[in-house]
């Protein structure tokens, strides 16, 4: 049983348990049903080592009802919730370092297409996805979305920055100062920035890598933090899956767990 429940300890199954839906009680009896907990860890173990889900090991449960359930929570928006959680949990924890974020994107490939895919300009315009994220000063997603692959990085500045998960009485909160890479060198991507009360730091293109940077300290660097860690979750390296919400909910579900991973290290 321990075993069974190493991806979700009691300390993370307490705060994501209350997310999940209420389960309508069945007076006619039937098949028992498989506890959420292992259904979660199942997927949290599909999602770490990206394995088809008929090749889920026993001690979770089958493929077909790990993959059911995780539709209808893709569905009912759970692991999005969850990401906002365990976000929660850090800052309680830690503190969300919102004087500096940082913005970037990373492509996925998305062989089997489906939508919010785009032809990939860097790979001879093969079906792929973007990963937009937002981190804090320690590189801890705080926002994160997906867009098709031919999709400009500036289109996003705005809509990654409107969609942080910790939220203020007045709307998302958000850093006081953002950096983001030459891709960004754009006038419209720089005042979307401005227009939410951010300050860009923005590296001009043609310009050296320190130049421009505040007391000479390069603080972009960070947000290829929990683009390694997305790489590592091996069912965050191929969007196999057509529908459009469920590799997004993987994301989220990544973001949570290195929130999470964070708070209590």
């Amino acid at each position: 049983m321990e075993a069974k429940f190493a991806d979700v300890p009691d300390r993370r199954w307490k705060l994501v348990a209350p997310l999940l839906p209420a389960v309508a009680a069945r007076p006619r009896g039937g098949r028992p049903r498989i506890p959420d907990r292992r259904i979660l860890a199942g997927i949290v173990y599909r999602r770490r080592t990206g394995c088809q889900w008929k090749a889920l090991p026993r001690e979770f449960a089958a493929g077909s009802p790990c993959h059911d359930r995780f539709t209808q929570w893709c569905t009912a928006g759970v692991f999005h919730r969850i990401f906002a959680v365990l976000v929660r949990f850090y800052d309680v924890r830690r503190k969300v370092k919102w004087t500096w974020a940082s913005l970037d994107s990373a492509m996925v490939k998305a062989p089997k297409g489906g939508t919010q895919t785009g032809p990939n300009p860097t790979a001879r315009g093969k079906l792929g996805v973007k990963r937009h994220v937002l981190t804090d000063a320690r590189g801890v997603p705080v926002a994160a979305t997906i867009t098709g692959a031919n999709v400009h990085d500036k289109w996003m500045v705005g809509a990654v920055l409107d969609g942080v998960v910790l939220r203020a009485p007045r709307g998302p909160r958000r850093p006081r100062h953002r950096c983001l890479d030459k891709g960004y060198d754009y006038a419209d991507a720089e005042q979307a920035v401005r227009d939410r009360g951010v300050t860009p730091h923005i590296r001009r293109r043609g310009v050296p890598a320190l130049v421009g940077c505040v007391r000479g300290k390069p603080r972009r660097w960070v947000v290829e933090r929990p683009n390694a860690w997305h790489n590592r979750f091996r069912g965050l390296l191929i969007r196999w899956a057509r529908r459009g919400e469920l590799y997004p909910a993987l994301l989220d579900l990544a973001c949570g767990l290195i929130a999470f991973a964070q708070a209590v290290r």
